[in-house]
């Protein structure tokens, strides 16, 4: 059975770093397109980071890009999404995705066959 499961999330001030981590069961991460959703309350769900499936090439929300890095332990089967100089605005729940195909654009949440069960990220002061 295929399996996403998230952990690290939290409350954080705004500055702060948080690492979330997702374990991944039924499946090897290194062979599947893998990334990070999140959605804030009233807002819809956005793509934030990926890693693809076939040259491990990395793809990053503008808003993210140069505090949050993606990243993928293969001995572990668990993805990472590092998180630094947080800022309110980063406040959601974060969803781990994985799919058998590159997916284009990697932005798109349709295209992502398996989700996690999400973890509340909370930026605050």
């Amino acid at each position: 059975q295929v399996q996403l499961v998230e952990s690290g999330g939290g409350t954080v001030q705004p500055g702060g770093s948080l690492r979330l981590s997702c374990g991944a069961s039924g499946f090897r991460l290194g062979y599947f397109a893998v990334g990070w959703f999140r959605q804030a309350p009233g807002k819809e769900r956005e793509g934030v980071a990926c890693i693809t499936n076939s040259d491990r090439s990395t793809y990053y929300l503008d808003s993210v890009r140069g505090r949050f890095t993606i990243s993928i332990d293969d001995a572990a089967n668990t993805m990472y999404l590092q998180m630094n100089s947080l800022r309110p605005e980063d406040t959601a729940v974060y969803y781990c995705v994985a799919d058998y195909n590159h997916p284009y654009p990697w932005r798109d949440a349709a295209l992502y066959r398996f989700w996690g069960q999400g973890t509340q990220v909370t930026v605050s002061s």
